[in-house]
C-alpha cells in the first residue's frame, strides 16, 4: 500500500512524508505547489517506465528529459483538462516502430492509468 502523511506547517505550507523522505508543498514559494506535484508524479512515473523499456530492450539511452505542461481550465470545476508531455531523448535515435512501442509501453505507468481512470476518492474527517 502507498501512503503519504501531510502535515500543515501553518498557512499554505505542508510537510509531506513518504517512506523515509520529506519535502515541502506550498502555494507561496516555500516548496513545490500541489499542481506541480501532480505533474511531477506523472512525468517521473513515465520516466521510470521509459527507463524500464530501454533496459528491457537493451537500448543504451544515457539521459533524457521529461517536460510536462498543463494549464488550469477557465471553467468550473477548475482542473487540468489537457496535459502535454514532451520527452527529449537528448539525440538518441529510435526507429519509428520502436518509438511507437516505447510510447505504448510508458503509458502503462500507474500514475497515467490513475489519471485516465477517474478513481473514486473518499474524503473523511476524523
Amino acid at each position: 500500500m502507498y501512503q503519504v502523511e501531510i502535515h500543515n506547517q501553518g498557512s499554505s505550507l505542508f510537510k509531506v512524508r513518504a517512506k523515509d523522505y520529506e519535502f515541502n508543498v506550498d502555494t507561496k514559494e516555500q516548496g513545490i505547489s500541489p499542481p506541480d506535484t501532480l505533474l511531477a508524479a506523472l512525468g517521473t512515473c513515465l520516466g521510470v517506465y521509459l527507463r524500464k523499456y530501454c533496459e528491457g530492450a537493451k537500448l543504451e539511452l544515457k539521459e533524457f528529459q521529461v517536460n510536462v505542461q498543463a494549464e488550469f481550465s477557465k471553467d468550473r470545476p477548475v482542473c487540468f483538462r489537457d496535459i502535454r508531455i514532451d520527452i527529449d531523448l537528448k539525440g538518441f535515435q529510435l526507429e519509428d516502430r520502436r518509438k511507437a512501442a516505447l510510447l505504448e509501453f510508458i503509458k502503462n505507468c500507474p500514475v497515467h492509468h490513475t489519471l485516465q481512470s477517474k478513481p473514486q476518492i473518499q474524503v473523511n474527517l476524523l
